[in-house]
């Protein structure tokens, strides 16, 4: 799928749009740092090319993919990557749910995860909706921001930034989309939900484990720490067993 994908990114329309989610991913990804970074889905694609990240790849099904795997069973160990993105894979799989938990199963505590998505509620969705094609990208399962934010949050991540864009209409004809260039410079302040797509930034966090002990050993603590040396000593002495 992501190859046909690949394939809309290469009309005038894909074409405009790739250059402003490339865009974006350039600027966020040169910001995290760490020894290893994984994109999943359009290999095509370098959304990785301006990390600082040395070690890097991209996986797909299919080539060009530099990894050819599932990527709903990913084949590595648990938090080995320090950063991972996923442009558009989450809008064509029939398990979201489970390529995110993969996904934060194999990105380290405190590792971040930067997704790209087509926004339903947009021009984008409105003519997913009411053309009912079925070529990419309006054969994709959008996803709405809320319900993708409430999914991170529910995993343990904790989303940190993002933003929309692709605030022109999706014209075929690369002239009409010159001409409403402007709404990109507008649209945040005119229609600021209604971005064609969105991009999510966020770290995995994971909560520590506190052991606590009985209440009496707490006490019998306390009471031995604050006891003068010599009540210490004879407190210890009684403590051992006899031999």
């Amino acid at each position: 799928m992501s190859t046909t994908l690949a394939h809309w990114f290469a009309t005038p329309l894909g074409e405009y749009l790739l250059a402003r989610e490339q865009a974006y991913f350039d600027q966020t990804v040169a910001d995290i740092f760490g020894f290893r970074a994984l994109q999943i889905g359009l290999p095509d694609c370098p959304f990785l090319g301006q990390s600082r990240i040395a070690s890097h790849w991209t996986l797909d099904y299919d080539p060009p993919g530099e990894i050819i795997a599932d990527p709903h069973e990913l084949p590595f160990a648990e938090n080995t990557f320090d950063l991972i993105v996923l442009p558009h894979a989450l809008e064509f799989t029939d398990d979201p749910h489970l390529m995110l938990r993969e996904a934060w199963r194999v990105i380290r505590p405190e590792g971040q995860i930067v997704i790209a998505g087509f926004n339903p509620f947009s021009l984008y969705g409105a003519k997913r909706y009411f053309g009912r094609a079925q070529s990419p990208p309006w054969n994709g399962n959008f996803i709405a921001l809320y319900r993708l934010k409430d999914w991170l949050t529910l995993l343990g991540f904790d989303v940190v930034g993002g933003r929309l864009d692709g605030y022109a209409p999706p014209f075929a004809n690369p002239r009409w989309l010159q001409r409403f260039g402007f709404f990109e410079r507008t649209g945040d302040r005119w229609w600021p939900i209604a971005g064609g797509v969105y991009f999510l930034r966020a770290t995995k966090k994971v909560l520590g484990m506190r052991v606590i002990t009985p209440a009496w050993q707490r006490r019998e603590r306390r009471v031995k720490a604050l006891a003068p040396a010599r009540v210490r000593e004879s407190l210890t002495t009684a403590d051992r067993l006899p031999e």
